[in-house]
């Protein structure tokens, strides 16, 4: 083996990179065990809380080779919602609102009839809400121009009494996208704040919505007040640190002689405690109020909580312990001191890790200090860090004198923000325009404050903190500084945030558990690998040593392909396991190639060594050819596909790498040094060692017979798509969801089956698709909730049909609750807390440019495959053959959707899964292809002579065997899952069995056939007449 040490230092060196991407997925783990373990000394319904504080409060400690807690989240596996369970929320901004606003309330009846159709055109439109008002409203009104409404005081600069109506729509989808664009900003901005790790945000196509997603999170309350509400955007006038620091001093000295005087009653309470345990007092402050927390924590915390106080990246004061004692607030928050002691001027007071800022609030909120403070100073955080490691923050104080206590200008008075170069120097500058009314206020609040600070706050944190130079009287300001022109645009979103009255409302809200079922979910981890398990011992049992050596090499494979998914930030999701499912079907695969190839050369009488390399080399053309073609359908699907599609893709390329790498080098030079040390391989077992050797069946002798079953097999899948269609899943036909709180723990399987036997009676009118229910765990397993989605009546938004579906949840569910209860107290939890706890219809939550897109990226991906087959067999009939198979296989695993859902016991519904099961068959049915075909490019060569139909019928039987190893490994894999597996995840299993069932049938009856019948009859070069045997 040539390069053999070049090989070696190359696997070494990926396995230690590896090694070290998941080396962070356990430390983050480990840490998550630590914070949960804290938080079980505390009440239950405390639990969540405290375990997020506790990770919120060490996000920027170093725990692990100098990086910070919340850089080694950034680092770990990332787990999709679907797997992790956490957060979604779902908000909207009402474009509609957005226009209305722009046009300062106009009660123009033609205006507000065109609001009213746009309104109502767009449930049912994929346009967006500014098209059909624009289009609307010329229809109403005969073709009269927009800036007679639009032409307004804020867009005077902007829209014209002369402006065309094209110009007007430009201007109000610019406003409408600034509109979307600053509260998408503002709900990052809080994101960030909120400390969750891998949070995803993003835009819905042109619809308004942000969907965001926390991952691990189960507090929909915190969730619900860090997003919900306007953006509240105010500039205050600031006090000095030279006014604010003799305070402070005083302030250090009062905490001090209260630090003693509660170790004094501490030390008092600790003698009359048990030796194991002790009473922590630990005082709170949340939004204002003080609350005195007591534990009692067993001696192995106590640990853990002295490195929450004693963290070595603290400041300097803090590790000496006389100084903290003698100044127990400086030792939290630094001075703003210059290096020579100086007292620095500006409204900045001091500053804080962010593991400290929950100890000076703690401080400086406690009474006695109040009181030496003035009672108008704000006391506010920077929004940023400021050091590089970012851990160090601002705290600012602000002069909150008015005599309503509100900001004396608000966003309200903003008109416009750009964030540009300046005209010199290499930085930026944000150039800021007043209304009217607010250039007022702002000329009189500058002229009076020459020399001072104004503090510019978002949220009740400060993003910038300009000096006013002169007064500014026509409302035109340019705020300049160390910005970069990033942070730049940032603040002018941040001043635009509050220029129009479009806040954010969330429109679905819930805690997310695993879509594979809070139960399910463990069971098919077990399945998981018990399938794994199955394939190293198929491997092993029929290819004897080399099988072990193929089971090492799928091991290897499976570790590096979790390191490069870790490295490169990927998220793994269920359509993420769907690629790992297929790249373990095709690390085998290759194996298999190659096995069977070594074997020919030894039934040949080559030598061990001889037919060693043999193999590798005559196997390496279709190994290449089939994984390249799966290759571009994972790039062609991640560049046009979205959301679920990208999830599969990614995995997928990536696992397609891996598995080249560790079959064609790991094994090979596992093979090498076994041989080097004269050891015997055996490649099979004496009952396996002719495992379809020597068949002669004549494929294409019966492909009429063939091609008679396909075609019935689809008119069925044809008549049962017209007749039944499909069980469209929640997903995309819409539904309605419940939140149900029981008062006992309950199965999600237990609750399943009453539904079932509910719903599905014949005394319920409606198909049996439209009487599907799925149900998943809400929160954790001790707050007894369970989510319910149903699409029973989804078409039906009355209150009669909310009503109908309530009833009959009513009779399904009331059995399992241990307390009787009525349908009136199920019904509301207004008196009881037991019952339906919150009640939504939800739309499709897959947005129809994912729908679209995912379609055009498998149409692109079947033509981009077919013109690689026709350019490297050059035979444009081959690459017809593969892409009419494909599509042969994708549309009948599509029809036994439509033919069996309401009959097999398990869920058949047509969800995004189905579509991850849909790509995965596309992918492993091409790769059963491209070798067949490779086999056949070869005999051609090899044998010239010989007829297209001999040649065609001798390589199908000699990749026979490969065939068939191939496709039972995968399925081994598949079984297991399908039957230990949880009951929501055998639906989108079952998928995969049948795909590649129907996929290995189709390589051998349907696409070599289909290659042979479109080519010429010169070159079929005669067919002989018999059949051969």
């Amino acid at each position: 083996m040539q390069n053999r040490g070049a090989i070696k230092a190359i696997a070494i060196i990926l396995a230690i990179a590896c090694a070290y991407q998941l080396s962070f997925t356990f430390v983050a783990r480990n840490i998550e065990r630590k914070a949960a373990r804290y938080a079980e000394e505390f009440p239950a319904e405390l639990q969540q809380y405290k375990q997020q504080s506790y990770l919120d409060s060490i996000k920027s400690q170093k725990v692990f080779l100098g990086f910070t807690y919340k850089q080694v989240k950034e680092r770990e596996i990332n787990l999709g919602l679907d797997l992790k369970g956490g957060m979604n929320v779902m908000l909207e901004i009402s474009v509609e609102d957005v226009v209305r606003a722009l046009s300062n309330d106009s009660q123009d009846p033609v205006f507000n009839a065109a609001l009213s159709q746009a309104r109502s055109e767009q449930k049912n439109s994929a346009e967006d809400f500014i098209t059909l008002f624009s289009r609307a409203y010329a229809d109403l009104s005969g073709n009269a121009p927009l800036a007679l409404i639009f032409n307004t005081q804020e867009l005077r600069e902007k829209i014209t009494p002369t402006s065309t109506n094209e110009q007007v729509v430009r201007v109000l989808r610019e406003e409408a996208e600034s509109a979307i664009d600053n509260s998408f900003n503002v709900l990052r901005s809080r994101i960030d704040r909120f400390g969750v790790t891998q949070p995803n945000i993003q835009k819905i196509g042109t619809s308004g919505r942000i969907l965001v997603e926390l991952p691990g999170v189960k507090e929909p309350e915190r969730v619900r007040k860090l997003l919900q509400g306007t953006a509240s955007l105010e500039f205050w006038l600031t006090y000095n640190n030279t006014e604010i620091f003799p305070m402070l001093e005083e302030a250090n000295a009062v905490v001090k002689e209260l630090q003693k005087a509660s170790d004094a009653v501490a030390v008092e309470r600790e003698e009359q405690t048990l030796s194991n345990t002790e009473v922590v007092h630990a005082t709170e402050i949340t939004d204002g109020e003080t609350t005195l927390v007591t534990v009692e924590e067993e001696s192995a915390e106590q640990d853990l909580l002295a490195q929450l106080e004693n963290h070595p990246d603290a400041a300097a004061l803090a590790t000496d312990a006389d100084a903290v004692a003698e100044f127990p607030l400086f030792a939290k928050l630094s001075p703003a001191l210059a290096e020579t002691g100086q007292i620095m001027n500006g409204p900045v007071i001091g500053y804080a890790k962010s593991y400290d800022t929950a100890a000076v609030n703690s401080m400086l909120n406690t009474p006695q200090v109040r009181m030496l403070l003035p009672r108008d100073v704000k006391l506010m955080w920077g929004v940023k860090p400021i050091d590089p490691a970012e851990t160090t923050y601002e705290l600012y104080a602000i002069k909150a004198n008015t005599r309503d206590g509100k900001a004396p200008l608000d966003g309200a008075a903003v008109a416009d923000a750009k964030g540009d170069f300046a005209e010199q120097g290499s930085s930026a500058e944000v150039s800021m325009t007043m209304t009217p009314t607010g250039a007022k206020t702002w000329a009189r609040m500058t002229a009076d404050n020459i020399g001072e600070f104004i503090a510019i706050v978002l949220d009740g944190y400060v993003y910038s903190a300009p000096r006013v130079n002169s007064e500014i009287p026509n409302g035109r300001s340019s705020i300049s500084g160390q910005f970069t022109i990033q942070e730049a645009k940032d603040l002018a979103n941040v001043l635009k945030s509050g220029k129009l009255p479009a806040p954010a409302r969330i429109t679905q809200e819930a805690v997310v558990g695993p879509s594979l079922g809070q139960e399910s979910i463990n069971s098919s981890m077990i399945s998981f690998v018990i399938a794994f398990c199955c394939v190293l011992l198929y491997m092993m049992i029929f290819y004897n040593q080399a099988g072990a050596v193929a089971s090492v090499a799928l091991v290897a494979n499976l570790f590096f392909l979790f390191g490069v998914l870790a490295s490169f930030g990927a998220v793994l999701t269920l359509p993420g396991i769907a690629g790992i499912v297929l790249t373990m079907g095709m690390a085998v695969d290759a194996n298999v190639l190659i096995y069977e190839r070594v074997k020919e050369e030894l039934r040949g009488g080559k030598g061990l060594s001889l037919a060693v390399n043999e193999g590798y080399k005559n196997a390496m053309s279709a190994i290449i050819d089939s994984n390249v073609t799966t290759i571009i359908t994972g790039i062609v699907l991640f560049v046009f596909g979205n959301g679920p599609v990208q999830g599969f893709a990614t995995t997928l390329i990536i696992g397609i790498l891996t598995s080249l790498f560790t079959s064609l080098f790991i094994t090979r030079l596992i093979f090498t040094g076994m041989l080097s040390r004269g050891k015997n391989i055996r490649f099979s077992n004496k009952w396996s060692e002719n495992f379809l050797n020597n068949t002669h069946l004549n494929f294409l002798g019966i492909r009429k017979w063939a091609y008679g079953v396909s075609l019935l097999l689809i008119v069925i899948a044809a008549v049962s798509l017209m007749t039944r269609g499909l069980n469209y899943g929640v997903e995309f036909s819409g539904g309605r969801t419940f939140v149900v709180r029981f008062d006992q723990v309950i199965s999600d399987n237990d609750v399943r089956y009453a539904l079932d036997q509910t719903f599905m009676s014949e005394d319920v009118e409606g198909d049996a698709a439209y009487k599907s229910f799925e149900v998943k765990q809400f929160g954790s397993e001790a707050q007894m909730q369970k989510r319910i989605t149903t699409q029973y009546k989804y078409d039906d938004d009355s209150q009669d049909a909310t009503n109908t579906v309530e009833k009959l949840m009513f009779d399904a569910l009331a059995p399992l609750f241990a307390t009787p209860i009525t349908f009136e107290e199920f019904h509301s939890t207004a008196t009881n807390p037991y019952g339906i706890i919150s009640a939504d219809m939800v739309g499709p939550s897959v947005a129809s440019d994912i729908t679209r897109n995912s379609f055009i990226a498998v149409f692109i991906g079947l033509f981009a495959i077919g013109l690689y087959i026709v350019i490297r067999f050059r035979k444009w009939q081959w690459g017809a053959g593969s892409v009419i198979a494909l599509a042969h296989d994708a549309f009948l695993t599509i029809g036994v959707f439509s033919l069996f859902y309401g009959i097999l016991p398990f869920s058949m519904e047509v969800n995004q899964s189905f579509i991850a099961a849909i790509l995965t068959i596309i992918g492993y049915s091409i790769n059963d292809k491209v070798v067949v075909f490779d086999r056949i490019r070869e005999y051609t060569a090899l044998y010239p002579k010989r007829s297209m139909f001999d040649n065609i019928n001798n390589a199908v039987n000699s990749t026979l065997s490969r065939t068939i190893n191939t496709s039972a490994t995968t399925f081994v894999v598949l079984l297991a899952i399908f039957l230990f597996g949880g009951e929501v995840i055998r639906g989108f299993v079952f998928a995969l069995m049948f795909g590649i069932v129907i996929g290995t049938l189709s390589s051998i009856f349907i696409a070599t056939p289909v290659s042979y019948d479109l080519m010429s009859r010169k070159a079929k070069s005669a067919a002989p007449a018999k059949a051969t045997k």
